[in-house]
């Protein structure tokens, strides 16, 4: 235990510096280290600080409710649209009660029964999932398995959850926490973000962008709501007539491009006015111009959550897969909107079902409080070990302060968020930290009274507790995996950082303070222990 070859000398000398530099960033002003990295955080080179959680540095909480019903409608709104496509416009079957959604189910009924088996025969065969049952009286009822139900909601929840994250990460915030909770809830935590308003607008809204060739054939005006001709539906507008009243528009059904072809979309100018530019895929491009094509001279809705927000004249053939989108927006509103619209819609609606602004004041009464803990928790741990152990206890003491700059460099590099339990992860490591010194000097005090020379002992010593060491620290890392795995916000917090000081506490009390002690024996060559 005693033989340290140059290799093992190397790296433990490399480890200790490469913890410094990556550790001191965190002592220096922010960006002090752009001339290495160029300000780029996902560098490897040394640079980056550390990341504090919500209640370390404020920020905003949301708890948002899923409406996932929406997303089960919508299903059996393309069912219902499946069955008129398929009985009444292709196989012309002719129904005394055509098709609605009621429930989880879309019901209708024939004129002619004889004709029921081959209705049921075309329905399974445009979508093996469908349930087509026939009630005594004729009635069809189509419905989905309930397992198929579950999935749909369980994929809405995930997808909401991503287009979150992708709109929360478009705000520039580090570390946010986005996460499912239960069937139908989602856990949004931003630290750094002091807007919750325009937090909740950009996460609230769904963001799902239609567009739409209008009906001129007859003035929406001169339409009733809820009697519009088949094929068409009225729409609201902010736009303004002569009388300064908002218009509406009379837009057909029939969804010409949708926003899921949309791959890009950016905050510009035209004619001085902000505008938002956008970009189709290949296949959005190519239904894009051929739309374009078809209809010039005619106007096209561009439909924002239900809403138009623009209905431009289509001039000529659009064939490039992009154009812009103008109406009466701030550049605030186009920034925001280019960012919805990258992240793509939500399919479900959301409800804010709690809120909660932490003001980076009481973050930092937990920094502070944090740091007086972690001070006079070291310090307590420092003194003990000299009073108790003399030289070999300050040898501890350098491998103890060592450690805390191997914990800081490491959740530096990881950029992991460091929270308020986080801290008190710290604080126990820095106990946890002497616990293996502890084991090593009382194994050597035993064998000195058993007789043994000085570097007998201390061979000795290291030798015989390393066992107990790696036992005691394994089960204390399982512990720590599992808090992580089943944990979830606070919790993984403590868990990170107890797990980065196990194995920091590992490296400094077996390599570390093995060096320091081996050093110190081959100088001095001690005729006896001070210890």
């Amino acid at each position: 235990m005693l033989d340290f070859p140059a290799w093992k000398r190397i790296l433990v000398l490399a480890v200790c510096l490469l913890g410094l530099v990556y550790a001191s960033p965190n002592f220096l002003p922010k960006g002090s280290f752009d001339f290495l990295t160029g300000g780029d955080t996902g560098s490897p080179l040394p640079g980056k600080q550390l990341s504090l959680g919500l209640d370390l540095q404020g920020g905003s909480h949301l708890l948002l409710r899923a409406d996932t019903a929406v997303v089960v409608r919508e299903q059996f709104d393309s069912v219902e649209d499946l069955v008129r496509q398929e009985l009444l416009r292709d196989a012309r079957i002719r129904m005394t009660q055509t098709p609605r959604v009621t429930g989880e189910s879309v019901t209708f009924k024939l004129r002619d029964q004889a004709e029921n088996d081959r209705a049921r025969a075309l329905l399974r065969d445009a979508d093996p999932r469908l349930l087509v049952e026939i009630v005594p009286d004729g009635q069809f009822i189509v419905s989905l398995p309930e397992s198929e139900l579950l999935q749909i909601r369980e994929n809405a929840l995930v997808q909401a959850v991503e287009v979150i994250r992708r709109r929360v990460d478009e705000l520039g915030t580090t570390e946010p926490l986005i996460q499912q909770q239960g069937e139908d809830r989602i856990l949004v935590q931003v630290p750094g973000f002091d807007e919750p308003e325009r937090l909740k607008a950009l996460i609230g809204q769904t963001a799902k962008l239609t567009f739409h060739l209008v009906d001129s054939s007859v003035p929406a005006s001169h339409v009733t709501p809820g009697r519009e001709p088949p094929g068409t539906i009225q729409l609201p507008s902010d736009d303004l007539d002569g009388a300064g009243q908002p218009i509406t528009y009379l837009v057909k059904r029939r969804v010409v491009v949708s926003g899921e072809n949309l791959v890009d979309a950016q905050p510009s100018f035209q004619d001085g006015r902000p505008v938002v530019s956008f970009r189709f895929d290949t296949i959005g491009g190519k239904r894009f111009g051929d739309v374009t094509s078809d209809n010039i001279g005619q106007l096209l809705a561009i439909v924002l959550d239900g809403k138009v927000i623009s209905a431009p004249r289509i001039q000529s053939a659009i064939v490039g897969g992009s154009g812009i989108i103008t109406g009466r927006f701030t550049v605030q509103e186009v920034t925001d909107l280019a960012l919805l619209l990258r992240a793509g819609a939500l399919p479900a609606d959301l409800t804010v079902l709690e809120e909660r602004t932490v003001g980076p004041g009481l973050g930092q009464d937990s920094i502070d409080a944090g740091k007086i803990a972690s001070i006079i928790g070291m310090i307590g741990v420092i003194v003990f070990m000299v009073l108790s152990y003399g030289l070999f206890g300050l040898m501890a003491d350098v491998a103890l302060l060592i450690n805390m700059m191997l914990i800081l460099a490491v959740l530096s590099v990881l950029q992991a968020t460091l929270t308020l339990p986080g801290i008190a992860g710290i604080v126990l490591t820095i106990g946890m930290a002497v616990d293996a010194n502890v084991l090593i000097f009382e194994r050597i005090r035993e064998e000195l009274r058993n007789g043994r020379t000085p570097i007998s002992a201390v061979d000795a010593g290291y030798r015989r507790a390393l066992t107990t060491i790696v036992d005691a620290n394994l089960t204390t890392l399982i512990a720590a995996v599992f808090l992580f795995a089943f944990g979830s916000g606070p919790i993984k917090g403590f868990a990170v950082t107890l797990t980065i000081g196990i194995i920091t506490s590992m490296f400094t009390a077996i390599m570390l303070t093995r060096f320091i002690v081996v050093m110190w024996l081959r100088r001095t060559r001690p005729a006896a222990l001070p210890i």
